[in-house]
């Protein structure tokens, strides 16, 4: 622990600099007073860091006890007693909640399921068969995927096409092509015998076609239409996006209050999921509030799904105040949603630490004890935000509960410092890792080079590859995109090509497709034509795909004949160019006015070339 505070001894730099106007010089270290931006307690006393690694929790929810229960193994008598006895409330949202926990133990959620239709008469609706299906979408349980499809079609039910859509990729993954094809076949037969298909496109038409008000309203109300859960959903569903959530809100209230139509947690959850967006955000909290007073609850698929869309559209205050919700219900979410949240708010541009506290103090309050990846979340935020003294006491709080730094932790130490322009202290983080015996990784090297790159010090970056070269370590398709983003971003065009092309020899490294193709536009944006076409030759040999466009562009304009031939034999995979390569060249060429060129390099193709009939029409029509 001494050791990793002599690193952030220089990092306390960084609080002061942002605050006072002090002279400093590299090469002293200056001991300076802690600036934190939050009030010294606050961190300690807030979140008890050393104490909440033992704490064990013990649920006493009701959806938890379900889990429980249907998580034993030993299935006996005792056990049908219990639930029996038992006043455990078959929701939809507690369906759904035990159907997440127990989705990678298919057995015991089908078993679940099973208990709760046949000895408690629940009825599943659409979103519960979904998420049954998506856990029975494996080569074990074909069988009953099939079953349960089957009775969702007499039930009248229909597969939305997100599940069709994550099944039919699960499928295709697990190389079960028979599978999809037939649920391809099936999906677009349900898609035109489902009945309710053609009410719900005029519905939702309509409901497109203007701004809603007496209009539309009285379009509706002479549609004669029926509604049921299912209709309901698939109305939001054919609304959600930018542009008609907030149409879906009002035709959710018209249904309730022209049609008498009485929401429940089906179709409360189904319109939450239309409402999280911006525009629309004001009239998902008025439902969240509405149906909490109805006595329902936000369900757990529901929750990711919203949560994960906030985050997307980087509602970041929306997430936690979610998430906080959801910390107070029934369906907590899990650890991995938590940490998803903490990332999500740690790499935004400038992370918000009330956000990531109010998010940690509420997983706390749950019971939960901190795992690495919490402290990890927390350590991130603040380093990002160059509060170092902060990240300090979280590691130090981290050690306590018997975490150590790892090559993650000082990672994210050395992108801050890297962030904050502290080169020279970024550096010797990793000589002082490694007298811990933790050994810099490669992406610990990659994050100390990027950030070089990133303040053009690109000098600087290549001395820290050459170091890590001597360390040992090969360079990787990321790093060698860092680099070359970093050569770019100085206009050094032949630099960058020249690394490229060294390491492809000396390292035997495989670049990325994308790294190929942004190098290969910038030197044909300099006319560096034999350059680009030595790089389109390396692409060959790594199998990637023809990459023709630009070449096309360029040649066509300043381009010679021979060029142009060298080109579409380095184009080439087999001993000649397709046909339709040389139709591509030599319409590029009419389309710059330069036919005389183009008859040139029709002289000099081979003989099925120049007999083609697609090739000879293209001259015809040209002459």
């Amino acid at each position: 622990m001494n050791k990793f505070k002599r690193i952030l001894t220089h990092c306390r730099l960084a609080n002061s600099l942002s605050s006072r106007n002090y002279s400093v010089r590299s090469d002293k270290v200056t001991h300076l007073p802690r600036i934190s931006i939050f009030p010294s307690s606050k961190i300690h006393s807030s979140i008890n860091f050393t104490n909440s690694h033992n704490q064990r929790f013990f649920f006493s929810s009701k959806p938890e006890s379900f889990i429980e229960i249907f998580s034993s193994n030993d299935w006996s008598k005792k056990l049908d007693k219990e639930l029996e006895d038992s006043d455990l409330a078959l929701t939809h949202e507690n369906v759904m909640y035990v159907l997440k926990k127990l989705g990678k133990e298919p057995n015991k959620a089908s078993r679940f399921l099973k208990w709760a239709v046949e000895k408690n008469g629940f009825e599943p609706n659409s979103s519960i068969y979904s998420s049954i299906l998506r856990i029975y979408a494996n080569k074990d349980f074909l069988k009953e995927f099939w079953v349960t499809i089957k009775e969702m079609k007499e039930k009248g039910y229909y597969i939305d096409e997100e599940t069709y859509k994550t099944i039919f990729s699960t499928f295709r993954g697990l190389k079960m092509e028979n599978e999809a094809t037939a649920l391809r076949h099936f999906y677009e037969r349900l898609i035109k015998e489902n009945t309710i298909e053609d009410k719900v496109k005029q519905v939702v038409d309509v409901v497109k076609s203007d701004e809603w008000g007496e209009n539309v309203e009285s379009q509706l109300s002479n549609m004669e239409i029926t509604v049921s859960d299912n209709f309901a959903l698939r109305v939001f569903k054919e609304l959600r996006g930018k542009g008609y959530p907030a149409k879906a809100f009002e035709f959710f209230k018209w249904v309730e209050r022209s049609l008498n139509f009485k929401h429940n947690g089906v179709t409360y959850n189904g319109i939450l999921r239309v409402l999280c967006w911006e525009d629309s955000i004001s009239e998902f909290w008025f439902v969240m509030d509405e149906m909490k007073g109805a006595g329902f609850e936000l369900d757990i698929d529901t929750y990711i799904k919203v949560s994960r869309q906030l985050q997307k559209n980087k509602m970041l205050g929306d997430a936690v105040n979610l998430y906080e919700h959801m910390m107070d219900s029934s369906f907590k979410p899990s650890f991995t949603e938590c940490n998803s949240l903490l990332r999500t708010i740690a790499t935004y541009t400038t992370p918000d630490l009330d956000l990531v506290f109010r998010v940690v103090n509420k997983y706390e309050a749950a019971g939960y004890s901190f795992s690495k990846n919490i402290y990890d979340g927390i350590h991130r935020s603040l380093t990002s935000l160059g509060k170092f003294d902060e990240a300090e006491k979280i590691v130090e709080a981290m050690i306590k509960a018997g975490f150590e730094p790892d090559n993650i932790t000082y990672s994210q130490l050395v992108f801050g410092l890297c962030k904050s322009r502290m080169f020279e202290e970024a550096t010797k983080v990793l000589d002082v890792m490694e007298e811990q015996g933790c050994v810099p990784d490669i992406k610990t090297w990659t994050i100390l080079i990027k950030g070089h790159c990133a303040a053009d010090q690109i000098d600087k970056a290549l001395l820290c590859f050459a170091k890590m070269m001597e360390k040992g370590f090969d360079a990787d398709a990321d790093l060698l995109d860092v680099l070359i983003n970093g050569f770019l971003s100085q206009s050094r065009i032949l630099g960058a090509h020249t690394v490229l092309v060294e390491l492809v020899a000396k390292a035997r490294l495989r670049p990325w497709q994308s790294t190929y193709k942004n190098l290969i536009q910038k030197l044909l944006n300099e006319r560096k034509l034999e350059q680009a076409m030595e790089l389109l030759r390396l692409m060959k040999r790594h199998n990637y795909p023809p990459f023709p466009e630009p070449f096309v562009r360029y040649i066509s304009k300043f381009g010679s004949v021979e060029e142009a031939k060298e080109f579409l034999m380095a184009l080439s995979v087999k001993e000649y160019p397709t046909v339709s390569a040389y139709q591509h060249v030599f319409k590029s060429f009419f389309d710059e006015s330069r036919h005389s060129e183009a008859k040139d390099l029709l002289f000099k193709c081979p003989h099925h070339i120049r007999k083609h009939p697609a090739i000879s029409a293209l001259f015809g029509s040209a002459d």
